[in-house]
């Protein structure tokens, strides 16, 4: 007799432990408003939007006093085992969902401070990944000429670096569990995972590039707020 094997589901985790220190705010910068509601939850609404997410889950530090007051009552499950590190962050949540998870279940690792997401992103990183082995993520093509800085205290350029094939990388990033814990777990030299998509390329893998959109750009300095406000306030996808 063949054994039945339960289809994948695709599963959100968002990894909510950072501090934000380069916003300069006096909390988190996942919790900071943002077109009136936290930017963590904006992240959070757009996976509980999204009909092909069966379940999702936040990641926060032990002792986040905050969380309680911005997930939902249904829909979202709440892991307290952040990590110094984003990476350490993943792979500790990944550990705890042993034997809540399949191991052919997709997970799709969504930055807290993107609050641009929406379900039409979701589908598409799920319908053009497909069943590539190596997974993938959104990204977006770069179309400005890039210029690399000489060292040194003054901002001077020293050469024009070619922009073909360069791609600026987003999330959700999507993988198979087994994989994603496995990669982040094998890897070599932490401060070079970047991005969990960095840790599948270490294995000698290629994930599969999906085009994002503008709208789903990473709050990191104070400005990026008003820019996401923009997207937020008028819909464009």
């Amino acid at each position: 007799m063949t054994e039945h094997i339960p289809a994948a589901r695709y599963i959100a985790l968002i990894p909510a432990a950072g501090v934000g220190a380069r916003m300069a705010a006096g909390s988190p910068k996942q919790y900071l408003p943002v077109a009136g509601k936290p930017m963590l939850r904006h992240a959070i609404d757009a996976f509980l939007a999204s009909p092909r997410i069966a379940h999702t889950y936040v990641v926060v530090s032990a002792d986040d006093g905050m969380i309680a007051g911005v997930v939902p009552a249904h829909g979202v499950t709440v892991l307290r085992c952040g990590g110094a590190t984003r990476m350490e962050t993943i792979l500790n949540a990944l550990v705890a969902l042993q034997g809540v998870l399949q191991e052919h279940d997709q997970v799709l690792v969504h930055d807290a401070a993107r609050p641009g997401l929406t379900p039409a992103l979701i589908a598409r990183l799920i319908d053009e990944v497909g069943n590539h082995p190596a997974g993938g993520l959104l990204a977006l093509p770069v179309v400005d000429t890039v210029k690399r800085a000489a060292t040194g205290i003054e901002q001077l350029s020293q050469a024009t670096v070619p922009r073909d094939g360069l791609w600026l990388a987003q999330t959700p990033q999507m993988f198979s569990c087994a994989l994603l814990r496995r990669a982040l777990s094998e890897a070599a030299d932490p401060a070079a995972i970047t991005d969990d998509a960095s840790a599948i390329e270490a294995l000698g893998l290629s994930p599969r590039l999906v085009e994002g959109h503008p709208r789903n750009l990473k709050v990191t300095l104070p400005r990026d707020i008003a820019i996401a406000e923009l997207y937020l306030n008028h819909a464009s996808f």
